[in-house]
This record gives C-alpha cells, structure tokens and sequence, in this order.
C-alpha cells in the first residue's frame, strides 16, 4: 500500500494516459507486460495509481528510438543495461545481492557472509589483517600505495581458476581494509575489529549493518571499472585500484565530502536558509535523491532505522523533504552516522571503500569467469578528417 508521502510519485490513470499519450486500453498493456506497477489508491477505493517512474523510463526509451548510436549513447549515463550479471540488481526500488534483499540480509548478515554470496562460493572468507604500509601522507594515499605494491607483485596466471581468484580476492579486501584502519587482530568478522580500532565496539553491529549494505549496488562506475581492467587479463589487484580509483571521485564514492558542506552550510547559516539559497540558485543537494530509487534508497532508510540521528542530521533531512520531497540517500545516512558514533572523518569514505571492495571482487571475479574483453568504442565528434 502507498502512504501519503509517497503519492507523488504515482500518476492516476488519467495522468499516466496523457504522459503517454495511449489509450487506456494500452496503458493496461504496459501494465500486464510487468512495464508498469499499478497500486490501489489509499485515498481513493475504487481507483488505481501507476508508478511515475516507469512511465518516464517508457517516455526516454520512445524518445531514443531505435538507432543504434542512440541506444548505446543511453547506456552511458543511467540508461540501459549493458552488461549481463548475477551479482546484484535493483528491481521496484529494492538492492538484491543474488537474489537476496540486501536490507534483510543487513538485519543480521556480515561482510564475510555477503561475500560468500556475491562470489557464490560455498564457504565465507576470511578477511586477514596486515600491517599498514609506512607511507608519509594521507590515509586514502597509503591504501592506493598498498594495493600498488600488491598489483605489482601479482602474477597472472593464463589459466586462472575460480578458488584462487577468491583467495586472493580475500586478501586484497583485507589488504585494502588494514589501511584504511589499523586493525589491531586477526581475530573475528571485519566489523568488530574495525569497531576496536576506532575504539566503538558498543557501535559494531551498526558498522556490520553498514557494511551489508554498502557491498554492491547493480552496475556502478566503479564496478564497471573494476570488469574492465579484469576482462583485460588484469590482477585482481589491478582489477581492485580500477575500481578504487574512480570511487575516490567526489560523484561517486567520495560524496561524502560534499554532504558534509552541505551540512557545514546548514550549521553556519541555519538549515532552511541554507537549503533555500541552494534551491534558488540551482544547486544539487548532495545526499538526498538518488537516480534508481525514486521512492527513497532503502539503504539509507534502513540504516537511518537502526540509530538515533544526531539533531542537525535529522533537522537536515526533515528540511529537504519538506521543501523538495527528496529523501536522504545511504551517503546522507553514512555522514549521520558518523556524526552518531562519532568516528573518524575519513570513517565514512572508509566504510563505504572497505564494503564495496568486496563488490569490485565479483564483478572482477564474474568477468574474469567469463573471459570476454570489454571494449567500448567511441563515436567521433572533432573537426572532419580529410579525404
């Protein structure tokens, strides 16, 4: 059943018809076709309401045509899907890992349980400590410098097997994890150790429940970078630096950094004023409203659930949905977190790395299993090249 607050995001069927510009009668094609969900209207018994984001992936499917350069131009950005993958999925605003609801799975899983099942191995690995590099710079230096180091030391097998590459997949995440946080045992699942490393081990289920649902999410950028290099015979270390590196970019992983002014913003100035200037001025508000979940992302809700938000988080959030009706997205909630426990500043970005490394090893490992190199082309714009 929709609530209220949600009813914006749902047309009645006359809305959907006009959109669409088709008859009733084609409407409930669509509909009986799996294109669009249909609810009943909680204000209204006899009526139907039908998903808004649907019709607007029919309206941008009908607007590209089916031109071969237009297609692939959409795959680009938040367009069709281009890979072929058992990993993860978002259906009906929902992240399943293999088929699994990864919010339920965050309820009690670990991150050594959810790798077992995205690298669909039947026993979970063991994420091994190691001592951090010694390296004279920033932390998010020192783990490039880590897995550098490995990568280069990686020898790659023309015939590479399935349990193997898990080993070493294993090690990298625990390589990738002891230098982001000094790890002071060997002993036990990732969570509790980094909770005794940033001395809150009465938050440790709230870091394991993060880290569930932070290990993967369908095709990301990073991941797609992490499939390329490992399609093209590449370690997995290398596989590992591919995907990390284009994490670290402040629209992706590290959105973090432009969450947290945003809510320096709202400290300084007051929240309402300062959400209100970045309306007026056409400003994005990072941390609230994401592409696949136009509902709201069910990672940032179920995290938001399982602690008390600090003030100035939750004045933030109550504020953007009133004025927008945008809803927090996980990096939103991982800020608040932070704030909640409290940790480190490089915590978050941390958190978020260490879980999606995990993810970076299935896709490597699944396009590693699959051999076929990944190899995009490009569609010439530049001045007319003579005859």
């Amino acid at each position: 059943m929709i609530d209220s607050i949600n009813v914006k995001n749902w047309m009645t069927q006359e809305e959907a018809c006009e959109a669409l510009g088709v008859r009733k009668q084609t409407l409930y094609a669509y509909v009986s076709r799996g294109q669009i969900e249909v609810q009943g209207d909680p204000q209204h018994a006899n009526r139907n309401l039908y998903r808004a984001a649907d019709i607007t992936t029919l309206l941008k499917k009908r607007s590209l045509g089916r031109a071969r350069k237009n297609i692939a131009a959409s795959t680009m950005a938040w367009g069709e899907p281009i890979i072929d993958t058992s990993i993860s999925t978002i259906t009906r605003g929902r992240l399943y890992y293999r088929g699994q609801d990864a919010v339920q799975l965050a309820a009690s899983a670990t991150l050594e349980d959810v790798a077992r099942l995205l690298w669909n191995v039947a026993e979970a690995p063991h994420f091994a400590s190691f001592e951090p590099v010694a390296f004279d710079g920033p932390i998010g230096a020192r783990v490039f410098a880590a897995l550098a180091r490995d990568a280069a030391h990686d020898r790659i097998e023309s015939a590479r097997n399935l349990a193997d590459e898990v080993q070493q997949a294993a090690a990298l995440v625990g390589r990738l994890a002891s230098n982001f946080v000094e790890l002071r045992s060997d002993e036990g699942p990732l969570h509790l150790r980094i909770a005794n490393a940033w001395d809150v081990p009465r938050h440790a289920d709230l870091l394991r429940r993060v880290l569930v649902l932070l290990a993967d999410q369908e095709l990301t950028s990073s991941s797609f970078a992490a499939r390329v290099a490992a399609s093209t015979g590449a370690s997995l270390g290398a596989s590992m630096i591919a995907g990390l590196a284009v994490f670290s970019g402040p629209m992706h992983g590290n959105a973090i950094v432009r969450v947290r002014q945003l809510m320096d913003d709202a400290k300084r100035g007051g929240t309402e004023t300062a959400i209100r200037r970045r309306i007026a001025q056409g400003e994005p508000l990072p941390g609230f409203g994401h592409e696949l979940y136009p509902q709201g992302d069910p990672r940032a809700a179920d995290l938001l659930s399982a602690f008390e938000a600090p003030d100035d988080a939750r004045e933030l959030i109550d504020c953007v949905e009133r004025l927008t009706g945008k809803l927090p997205a996980i990096d939103m909630a991982l800020a608040a977190l932070v704030e909640h426990c409290p940790l480190p500043d490089e915590a978050a970005f941390a958190l978020f790395s260490i879980a999606r490394s995990v993810g970076w090893m299935a896709h490597s490992i699944e396009h590693v299993m699959e051999g076929s190199l990944l190899r995009p082309r490009a569609r010439y714009v530049g001045l007319a090249v003579g005859e």
